[in-house]
């Protein structure tokens, strides 16, 4: 079954949280994706590209407590229905309102009202299915707002009590989405890490300590905490991000790539374990590198993945992130260079041709190896 438009994808980042020094920023405007929507898509669908992930930007939508403003929203979803591009929409990717945080009392009431009304909004002006991103990557928001005082509430030793509200708030959440829109899909997305040991660790404890990966899934599926009443249900399609820097040792030190001491567990292995775990539909919702990087590590991810396929994994695409290269979120002046597109300082859209040609010809590999697939299925069936 086909779940998404294309295999690869592209992500437009959309963090709207305060920083560390206490401002807001909204990287959907800083890289100009909020009025660029149209030349964006365009571009994007030249390469072959039709699915996207997007981000409403909580803290911008909701102008007033209750009151929603999803006018510039609006524009995205036209542009989507112009190309032909499919979106995935997260609700919240690490920011919120002012005032507010996982664990304000108020928080979950204010959430179900967000889900609610952008998926009413959603069914009136849009002729696609809803893909919805509940919250992004809860292990990194609790782990980065409530261990290192990352964004609001700037908390230490509070990351598991930032995760168990942040999946109170999502099941919450996902519940208001399915009443107003019971054909909408939930998408849970969360880092694929992998974390290596000294000689003074023992197996036992280092699988332990790499299962906290799936804690906020667990949650919402109802393995853990079951108090807050998540469910198997929930989980429609799981996404992982995987960035070099998800396989780090046990001192937080991450491991080099490209690799001089092979000690990575391959990526293949990785999205096995994973999808044995839920056995629901996955992809890879975020991907890439920066630099003259990016090449060889888009290279390395392809092969990867078509491995997994081999071995049965119902991966079902590859979300290259971000699309355009994006600001620092401490330090606005510093870019990575890490789009397919970079900016100059106009945020004028300037391809990287060896970055663009090395996504093409990995798209295809995926095309040609489900056409195979396609014939083998039909051959069986006929």
């Amino acid at each position: 079954m086909k779940i998404f438009n294309t295999f690869f994808m592209g992500g437009y980042e959309c963090a709207d949280h305060i920083n560390r020094s206490g401002h807001r920023i909204n990287l959907l405007k800083e890289t100009q994706h909020d009025l660029r929507v149209a030349e964006d898509y365009q571009m994007l669908s030249s390469i072959g590209i039709k699915t996207v992930r997007e981000g409403i930007c909580w803290s911008e939508v909701e102008t007033s407590c209750g009151f929603f403003d999803f006018s510039e929203v609006y524009n995205r979803m036209q542009a989507a229905e112009e190309y032909g591009v499919q979106q995935i929409w997260d609700l919240i990717h690490f920011g919120y309102p002012d005032g507010i945080y996982p664990t304000h009392p108020n928080f979950c009431e204010r959430f179900a009202a967000l889900c609610h009304a952008f998926a009413v909004f959603y069914s009136e002006n849009s002729t696609q299915e809803l893909y919805v991103v509940p919250i992004n990557e809860i292990s990194f928001l609790s782990w980065h707002s409530g261990d290192v005082r990352g964004t609001v509430p700037f908390a230490v030793n509070s990351g598991w009590d930032i995760k168990y509200h942040l999946c109170k708030a999502a099941i919450i959440g996902i519940k208001a989405l399915k009443e107003a829109d019971p054909d909408c899909v939930i998408i849970l997305v969360e880092p694929l890490i992998k974390i290596h040991g000294n000689l003074q660790e023992n197996a036992e404890q280092m699988h332990e300590l790499n299962q906290h990966q799936f804690q906020a899934m667990d949650i919402i599926a109802g393995r853990m905490c079951s108090e807050l009443g998540g469910s198997e249900e929930f989980l429609d399609i799981l996404g992982f991000n995987y960035y070099w820097n998800c396989q780090w040792n046990i001192d937080d030190n991450p491991l080099d790539w490209p690799e001089t001491l092979k000690r990575r567990t391959p990526l293949a292995d990785l999205l096995e374990m994973a999808y044995k775990r839920y056995e629901k539909p996955i992809f890879i919702s975020e991907t890439g590198h920066f630099g003259s990087g990016r090449v060889e590590w888009i290279e390395e991810i392809t092969q990867e993945c078509l491995t997994a396929k081999k071995r049965g994994v119902d991966l079902n695409g590859i979300c290259i992130y971000p699309v355009t290269d994006r600001p620092d979120w401490d330090d606005l002046s510093s870019f990575s260079n890490c789009g397919i597109w970079d900016l100059d300082i106009d945020g004028n859209r300037l391809p990287n041709i060896p970055y663009i040609i090395a996504v093409e010809k990995a798209h295809a590999q995926f095309t040609n190896t489900n056409k195979i697939m396609d014939f083998v299925l039909n051959f069986f069936k006929n």
